[in-house]
């Protein structure tokens, strides 16, 4: 069976293997030959998707963060590289890593100390008052969401996903992807009432 060369995802380089004997020159094919797909290299694929995850953890955790959570991210993807599947959907898997390392920055956010503010009449307290605005940073909230709705709507609107894409990542229905991003906006909404979602 002979599958076709335009299947192959565009990164990835192509040969034609016979079962039976090895590679096969440029011949007509013979009855038992498949074409295998070869992962491209890491550095080409990293190049490729840098772009996306960056931009779905800054999103997920902040920037502060996304830089740790990027280099984490991509070294758990080259472990895990080699053991790979040719065939493998590239973008989902490495931002299935990069939802779960943003995970593990909320986890961590969590056991960190929280900071007091400076007493009142400190010099540090003037300073911190004039540095918090009203309007504040629309991701901030989106990051104080649950996880699942905080997931869904990152991967959609910072990723962009579509809602099978993120049920892929979540690991979850279509369905449930579609729910927990309108509750994640449902939410904001509350929080935010002047804010309109985005078409």
């Amino acid at each position: 069976m002979i599958v076709k060369a335009s299947m192959a995802a565009s990164l990835c380089s192509v040969r034609r293997v016979d079962l039976r004997r090895g590679p096969i020159s440029q011949n007509p094919p013979a009855a038992r030959s498949i074409l295998v797909r070869h992962l491209p290299p890491f550095q080409r694929f990293l190049d490729a998707q840098a772009g996306d995850v960056l931009r779905f953890l800054i999103a997920s955790v902040g920037r502060n963060d996304a830089d740790d959570a990027f280099q984490e991210t991509f070294l758990s993807a080259l472990r895990a590289y080699p053991r790979l599947r040719p065939d493998s959907e590239l973008r989902g898997w490495v931002l299935t890593i990069a939802h779960r390392k943003a995970l593990d920055v909320h986890r961590a956010r969590a056991r960190r100390p929280i900071p007091v503010a400076e007493p009142e009449g400190s010099p540090g307290a003037a300073r911190q008052a004039g540095a918090t605005g009203i309007e504040g940073d629309h991701w901030e909230r989106v990051r104080a969401l649950p996880a699942r709705q905080r997931a869904a709507l990152t991967l959609r609107y910072a990723g962009d996903l579509t809602y099978a894409e993120i049920a892929t990542v979540l690991g979850s229905s279509e369905d449930a992807a579609r729910r927990a991003a309108a509750d994640g906006l449902k939410t904001l909404r509350k929080e935010l009432p002047n804010v309109t979602a985005p078409a």
